[in-house]
């Protein structure tokens, strides 16, 4: 095994990377206000965190209409696009690479971003799950989703559209790609199961019905900005948010097979990081493995040895850290010179605030 695979130069489609670890992202909500518009310490959030190899942004809602929880960026508007430019040039000083995460929640969402109350999905089906929206009195919370109205196919074709110029938006603020939010629970994932898809159009049904909204969504997205610059992120084993399907996959290979013929560059897992969360099946990367030949990202609690295990088997090619990339600017060194790791201090900043809890965490001194 090769234990120092985490740290060595690698790239994934048209990017190059200085090490295997990957910033995995997080919403943090602390966009401002009116807008959901980037700023100057989102910027320097990110550029402390740019000795990752690569950094994936928080969520990021491609349109008005794909806002589900309070305070989160969007990159649809030309102050969005401004303020991200913030952040890519921050993080490209730093020597960094940073990806934009392309964000349509679909029924995640609340009636008080939607100018008719009603949050957008496959099917008229409650997701039975709480988003977190910022009340009347300035608090977050977390409220119930209301049932959502479902997509024509017009909207469809719309929202396929808004991914696009997303995409184009991404490219024009500087960012190096963009990763497609295809898991958790969120919109393409709502047309990916038949728990959340219920169809009875082209878009739902068979298998190859509900993977076409991904499909189109991914050509869309690679035939504006270039396959080697677009990625999906996708959550087999989620089983909340009404979303347990036991053919998800299924669906999954379907649409990475597709992913393999249209070179798209990376697929990204989303895995249960609970600490009694189920395995993944090892048969399963091995499929993954020999139906995509692109890179394997993989995110769900994983230590430095698990990371290495899998990267040596060649079953994956990047890891993603998520929690400790919080408290650990300087994680990558951390990790790879075996240093004391910081905790979060206070998990009622994670989410809103200000610099507290954000970008007053400490890089540890040259000299441990």
């Amino acid at each position: 095994m090769q234990q120092q695979s985490l740290f060595e130069t690698t790239h994934v489609g048209a990017i190059e990377l200085k090490n295997r670890i990957v910033m995995a992202p997080m919403t943090r909500s602390r966009s401002a206000q009116p807008g959901n518009t980037p700023t100057a310490l989102m910027a320097e959030y990110y550029q402390q965190r740019a000795s990752a190899g690569l950094i994936i942004t928080e969520a990021t809602q491609i349109s008005p209409q794909g806002q589900g929880y309070s305070w989160t960026p969007g990159i649809h508007s030309a102050e969005q696009i401004a303020g991200w430019r913030q952040v890519t040039d921050a993080v490209h000083q730093a020597n960094g690479k940073i990806l934009s995460q392309l964000w349509h929640v679909g029924r995640m969402s609340h009636e008080s971003f939607h100018p008719d109350g009603k949050p957008v999905a496959p099917s008229a089906l409650s997701p039975d799950a709480q988003v977190w929206v910022v009340n009347s009195h300035g608090v977050g919370e977390m409220v119930a989703c209301p049932v959502p109205r479902e997509l024509t196919h017009s909207d469809i074709q719309q929202v396929i559209a808004d991914y696009r110029q997303a995409a184009i938006n991404a490219m024009a603020a500087g960012f190096d790609g963009v990763e497609v939010h295809g898991g958790n629970g969120y919109l393409i994932d709502q047309f990916l199961r038949r728990t959340s898809n219920k169809r009875q159009d082209e878009y739902g049904g068979s298998l190859a019905n509900r993977v076409r909204f991904a499909q189109e969504v991914l050509e869309a997205i690679s035939d504006a900005i270039g396959a080697e610059r677009t990625g999906i992120r996708l959550a087999p084993f989620i089983t909340q948010r009404g979303m347990d399907d036991p053919q998800a996959c299924e669906a999954i290979l379907a649409l990475a097979a597709w992913c393999e013929t249209k070179g798209i560059a990376f697929i990204h897992l989303a895995e249960a990081d609970w600490d009694d969360a189920p395995q993944v099946p090892y048969e399963f990367r091995e499929t993954l493995r020999a139906t995509f030949s692109g890179t394997i990202i993989v995110a769900g609690n994983y230590t430095r040895e698990k990371a290495e295990k899998l990267l040596a088997a060649g079953v994956v090619d990047l890891v993603a850290f998520g929690r400790p990339f919080v408290a650990n600017p300087d994680f990558p060194r951390r990790l790879k010179e075996n240093l004391p790791m910081a905790g979060i201090s206070n998990p009622a900043t994670l989410f809103g605030g200000t610099e507290v809890g954000y970008t007053d965490y400490p890089f540890l001194a040259t000299e441990v």
